[in-house]
């Protein structure tokens, strides 16, 4: 009970709103120790969430993560096992699975499949495969590759390293994985790091990072029509801000390249790009930092 109460005071709630106390009363106790005011010494003068409306009960309890919520259980299993909350929960942490679509049994329960969701993404961080096959296995997941990467897209625990150790022998699903990508409005280098965050780059420089940046510069491209560029020109352009990147952050580098030469240099690579757009590009890397993961520079 202790630690609901807490957990309500993280979030703004206090217990003393629903207490029915003079406001007069309020302003003499310290909100930061307010549970160590004569009037809350007692445990029994936080409200019995049964006693409240239901909504708002619910609402109270909505605040709290999976681990609050099971300890609520143990005081209000009624209200703290209500499906609503735990499907709230399951979409907060996993946006798209495929068994939100599916028509489902009369004994399913949305915090059993929380738990499950989540044993599954402990799984993904070390095996990726056994992890996917996890949900396969137990009909939670599709195994489409449109249904797997919208599951790697939309949730929040997995690591972006086990993501790409799962992709580079799942290429259909990488190639939806980047198509689910926004970059509209986006500047090159910035839309590279946001790539890049979901995914991490491969750690050698061979086929499967260039299928990412084949894929990575035709969703760039459908996203921004007017960019002036083609995908060939936006592929050159990336390899170029990779090797700027090692270039610029790799502490191995003495020389490094000025701005000067990469303008010159990928001005001739693609004719189409404005020598004041390079120049863009090389401040944006210089002061931002690598597009990639550090360790890129390592391969």
């Amino acid at each position: 009970m202790g630690q609901v109460i807490r957990r309500l005071q993280e979030v703004g709630i206090r217990p003393q709103d629903f207490l029915g106390i003079p406001i007069t009363d309020y302003a003499r106790w310290d909100d930061r120790s307010i549970t160590t005011a004569p009037e809350m010494n007692t445990i029994d003068r936080f409200p019995d969430l049964d006693e409240l409306p239901p909504e708002i009960s619910l609402e109270v309890l909505s605040h709290l993560d999976a681990t609050d919520l099971c300890l609520a259980s143990c005081v209000w299993s009624h209200l703290a096992n209500d499906e609503f909350l735990w499907q709230g929960l399951c979409r907060s942490c996993w946006g798209s699975v495929t068994i939100y679509n599916r028509t489902r049994q009369d004994d399913f329960s949305f915090k059993q499949l929380f738990m499950l969701l989540d044993e599954a993404s402990l799984t993904f961080n070390t095996d990726p495969f056994a992890g996917i096959n996890y949900l396969t296995s137990k009909n939670i997941l599709d195994d489409k590759p449109l249904e797997i990467a919208k599951f790697l897209h939309t949730t929040k625990r997995l690591w972006p390293s086990k993501k790409l150790e799962f992709v580079q022998k799942r290429p259909d699903v990488l190639e939806r994985l980047v198509q689910l990508q926004n970059f509209q409005n986006q500047f090159l280098p910035n839309a590279l790091r946001k790539f890049f965050k979901e995914v991490s780059a491969p750690r050698e420089r061979g086929d499967t990072l260039t299928f990412m940046i084949e894929n990575f510069s035709q969703r760039f491209c459908a996203c921004n029509p007017k960019l002036g560029l083609s995908k060939d020109a936006v592929f050159v352009l990336c390899f170029s801000l990779i090797m700027l990147s090692v270039d610029l952050c790799s502490p191995h580098v003495k020389n490094k390249m000025s701005k000067r030469e990469f303008i010159k240099n990928t001005c001739q690579a693609v004719s189409e790009l404005s020598r004041d757009l390079a120049g863009h590009m090389y401040d944006n890397i210089y002061l931002a930092g690598h597009v990639a993961p550090k360790d890129f520079s390592n391969s």
